[in-house]
Parts: structure tokens; sequence; C-alpha cells
């Protein structure tokens, strides 16, 4: 069976964001029926839509999976509810763990819960300074490649915080 492509973007601004990102990066290559097979960098990032916050620490993961974008989406979650992560909080405020599904091959989905791709890829340096860094020649599903979106947004808040963490199996 062919693996489909699918993006994930990584985010945390509390209890030790860099230890969050890489227990989840740990997570993720333990996936059943999935190959963590790139990571980016780590960033800090400015937060988006609620100031009021500490910075983030982000990363975009690649995986080669056989999951449906539904089941990789509901593992993501199941991640984030073993981190502590409670969801229907603050939205956009601070968080141990997020993880995004940005991509999952050529899906372009409007679903209740679901949106392929993420629906606000395009508008969040935090995301696509990552993402292209793991992918640079990626097209975007209904949007384009992800480096003219890049090209697009103010990328001076993302700034490089350390070398990418291991892609752990």
């Amino acid at each position: 069976m062919t693996r489909t492509a699918a993006y994930i973007g990584l985010g945390s601004n509390l209890a030790d964001p860099r230890a969050q990102i890489e227990r989840a990066l740990h997570a993720l290559a333990t996936l059943a029926d999935t190959r963590l097979v790139r990571v980016s960098r780590l960033y800090r990032s400015a937060p988006w839509g609620l100031a009021a916050q500490p910075d983030f620490v982000n990363a975009a993961a690649a995986l080669e999976t056989n999951l449906s974008p539904h089941a990789l989406l509901a593992a993501l979650l199941a991640i984030e509810r073993a981190a502590g992560r409670e969801r229907g909080g603050v939205r956009y405020g601070p968080r141990v763990i997020d993880l995004d599904l940005l991509v999952h091959g050529e899906w372009l989905l409007d679903e209740p819960g679901l949106h392929l791709p993420h629906p606000r890829l395009h508008e969040r340096a935090f995301v696509l300074v990552p993402l292209v860094e793991i992918a640079p020649d990626l097209i975007v599903p209904g949007r384009g490649p992800a480096r003219a979106l890049l090209a697009a947004v103010d990328a001076s808040t993302c700034r490089v915080l350390e070398s990418a963490p291991a892609a752990t199996e």
C-alpha cells in the first residue's frame, strides 16, 4: 500500500514547550501505520490571535501514513489529550501542546472538525516557516506552492530556536 504524505504543525507555550514538542514528536514516531520522515528546527514565535501570553515554540513534521485524514486527526487529538491538553479553553490561548493536521495528500475537506488543508495555514508564518523548511516544494491543495504562501506573510516574528529534534522511530 502506498503511504500518503501528511504534514503536522506543532506548537506549545506552556509546561516546558521544548519538552512538549519532543514528546509529541516521539508520539508521532510511534503511530501505527505511520512513519515520521522529517522534522523542522524549533522556532520561537510571537503568539497569534491573543497577544497576552508567552511566545510559542513551533515546529513541523512530515509523515508518511496509511491512516485516513479522520484517523490521523483522531490520533493527533489523542496525543494532545495524553499531554494534558484540554480543548474548549480560550481561542488562540496558551496551550501545553497543539497538533494541527496541515495537509494530508491531495485531500480538500470542509467538514465539522476537519478542514484540509488547514484553513489558516496560509496566514501563519509560524506554520509556514517550519513547513517550507521540511517541504520546500510542497503544493498546498487549493492554495498553491508553500513557498509562495510564505513569501506573502510577515515571518519576522518567527525565529530559529535550535536545530531539528531527532526524528526517532
